[in-house]
């Protein structure tokens, strides 16, 4: 804490857990606490502010549901991006998303091949085994900074030429939709909270280790997902 100035007045009509709240909440506002930061542990604020342990907690977590901070079993708590409001990518791109909110974006494409499905490949998009997939990979930006990496297979059976697609120019669900009728009827979703693996720090220009969101979805028409 470097705030020596921020104390809390245990005699004023103010809670606790509202004034260290407010405390917190200026540090990340005003970023002293920067994106991606660890922020002192429970103990640490406890003992700062003379406070409990278990109010501390609290008003981390509260700070945590409201999308401010990001708490990792284990490793600690974090300061999150700011929060970003889109729908699922699956029926409207996140870039049209985005521009439509004001944000200039920009995509880099990292590798456009042929690949073999792999077993949980191959079973997500109920193929055998081996199965020739378009890997597209890209990098999404946001008014300069990364936000997202994107990993797209798309099977070669039902999108053949795809590899040669302008999927920087244009969203890959339009390209789809336009050039090969896959128009997605239902999208099954997982979202899970997981490190940054090594392989994509420099793409995303964090450091390994480091929070992050996970969404794998499966689209599919009334032929089966793709």
């Amino acid at each position: 804490m470097t705030e020596q100035a921020a104390t809390l007045d245990k005699q004023g009509p103010v809670p606790l857990y509202a004034q260290l709240d407010d405390i917190l909440r200026r540090h990340i506002d005003s970023g002293e606490w920067a994106v991606g930061m660890m922020v002192p542990s429970e103990n640490a604020i406890a003992r700062t502010y003379g406070i409990s342990r278990m109010t501390a907690r609290g008003v981390l977590n509260s700070l945590a549901d409201e999308g401010l901070l990001i708490r990792v079993p284990g490793k600690g708590t974090f300061i999150a991006e700011p929060k970003i409001e889109t729908a699922s990518t699956a029926f409207h791109g996140i870039r049209a998303q985005l521009e439509s909110q004001g944000f200039q974006t920009a995509t880099r494409l990292v590798r456009a091949e042929q690949v073999k499905a792999s077993r949980r490949l191959a079973k997500a998009l109920q193929l055998p085994v081996d199965a020739d997939l378009t890997l597209i990979e890209r990098v999404r930006s946001v008014d300069g900074d990364p936000i997202s990496l994107h990993r797209s297979w798309v099977p070669v059976s039902l999108a053949p030429g795809l590899i040669h697609a302008d999927v920087v120019g244009e969203q890959l669900c339009t390209i789809l939709d336009r050039d090969y009728g896959l128009r997605a009827t239902r999208v099954s979703q997982h979202l899970e909270s997981i490190q940054v693996e090594q392989e994509d720090t420099a793409l995303l220009g964090l450091t390994a280790g480091l929070p992050a969101l996970l969404l794998e979805d499966v689209t599919s028409d009334e032929r089966g997902p793709y």
